[in-house]
């Protein structure tokens, strides 16, 4: 019987459980779904998937960003940003595809690109 790798991996996921709250930045070599609170930023190789009660009040960069919950910071998903039905994001986007299902609300800019950007954005006074 071979042993398994114990190299984490893009096919494992971090499952941040409804009642939970952390505080400062959260790194992952694989995938994250949050299903209750993080108070600080979210960087992961794979993907970042929000549940419906899950709240992010920080910068996410991931490869692909799912948001069922509430998302207050700025966006890097270096693929596709889906925002499904009920979700909020408050905050700028920078990502290749986005996704907005009816009933989403979202308040801040959009940057779609197919080269890789990192956000924030400049803004433009008067």
């Amino acid at each position: 019987m071979k042993a398994k790798d114990a190299t984490p991996g893009n096919d494992e996921v971090t499952i941040i459980s409804t009642g939970v709250k952390i505080e400062g930045t959260m790194t992952s070599s694989g995938n994250v779904r949050v299903d209750g609170t993080i108070d600080g930023d979210v960087n992961a190789s794979g993907n970042i998937t929000v549940g419906e009660h899950g709240h992010i009040k920080g910068k996410i960069d991931a490869d692909n960003v799912i948001v069922g919950g509430k998302v207050s910071g700025t966006v890097n998903a270096k693929e596709k940003l889906v925002l499904e039905a009920n979700s909020i994001l408050e905050g700028d986007i920078v990502t290749k595809i986005l996704v907005i299902a009816p009933g989403a609300k979202f308040e801040g800019n959009s940057k779609m690109s197919n080269k890789e950007q990192k956000a924030p954005f400049e803004t433009k006074t008067k």
